[in-house]
């Protein structure tokens, strides 16, 4: 791929590299100081935290070791050469302010959130009364399922009909032996996949989603799509707190719940809050549209182009 890029680069004298994440920027790097091209460091996160934070990399292990150091090098290496970096979240852009060995960042660092496409992630009417709790997504190793459950649970013995409906393309048994573990009955629990486009009405009836992050240091920045989508159809979230910019973002526009402890929490303001679709959806165009996010690239391009 080096390789490639620089042939291309020959062919075509590009004036920027915009490399997404960690493995490009090796490439993007090496041809700011071979070429001088402008580089745009698009980290998308703390990639090398993200590997060790989900038990990818065990630090325990001597080569994973290595390797986690290795890009922990390189990743000071990009932030000092980059012309510019974009970070998903203020919450990642404090952080790395305080990074020893990271030089004159403040004013080469934009925050740029997961944007959604609010053309389809629009509000549809509702045509059932039945209380929905929602979820959308993966399940894999950063979502609390468990937690996320007993929540259910709990609305449940408030509202006995609530249905806790998935949109998800992971193994439904996963679900399933978890409630089965936590006593939960699943007799009410709806789990199904959807294509994209199928999303806002498949989620039309739901009254809440929630999603529960691990809430570990690499989470610091990362921004879920899922919340601008759900904010765009006007569907307020339940969350935790410790995860990027999700708290902010909920307490600047009242779009859902914040849960600050797993073990304390008001089941009864979780029900009794409401909220009114149009508004949330509105919102979400203040700071998740696709539009604001194109429009932050190209001014980043036209500073260091």
């Amino acid at each position: 791929m080096k390789r490639k890029s620089y042939d291309l680069h020959r062919k075509y004298n590009f004036s920027i590299v915009h490399c997404r994440s960690y493995l490009s920027s090796l490439i993007g790097n090496s041809m700011k100081i071979k070429f001088g091209i402008s580089f745009l460091f698009d980290m998308r996160g703390f990639w090398a935290d993200e590997r060790v934070d989900g038990k990818l990399w065990d630090l325990k292990n001597p080569i994973y070791k290595w390797v986690y150091n290795y890009f922990k090098r390189k990743e000071l290496q990009f932030l000092n050469n980059a012309d510019y970096t974009v970070s998903l979240t203020f919450s990642g852009k404090e952080e790395m302010l305080k990074w020893k060995g990271v030089n004159g960042l403040k004013n080469r660092l934009e925050v740029i959130p997961c944007c959604a496409d609010l053309n389809l992630f629009k509000p549809v009417e509702r045509d059932s009364k039945v209380f929905t709790l929602g979820y959308l997504g993966s399940l894999g190793t950063w979502y609390m399922l468990k937690e996320m459950l007993l929540i259910y649970s709990k609305i449940k013995e408030r509202v006995p009909e609530a249905i806790f409906h998935f949109l998800t393309k992971d193994n439904p048994q996963i679900i399933y032996n978890e409630c089965k573990k936590l006593g939960i009955e699943s007799n009410n629990i709806l789990v199904e996949e959807s294509d994209r486009m199928e999303i806002p009405v498949k989620t039309r009836n739901w009254n809440l989603s929630i999603f529960f992050i691990l809430p570990c240091y690499s989470k610091k920045s990362s921004s879920p799509t899922k919340q601008g989508e759900l904010m765009g159809m006007g569907i307020p979230i339940i969350c935790n707190s410790g995860v990027g910019d999700v708290d902010a973002i909920v307490d600047k526009y009242h779009s859902g719940i914040v849960v600050s402890s797993f073990n304390q929490y008001n089941i009864d303001e979780v029900l009794e809050k409401r909220f009114v679709k149009q508004k949330l959806s509105c919102n979400a165009h203040d700071y998740f549209s696709l539009a604001k996010g194109i429009e932050s690239y190209h001014k980043i391009y036209e500073k260091i182009c």
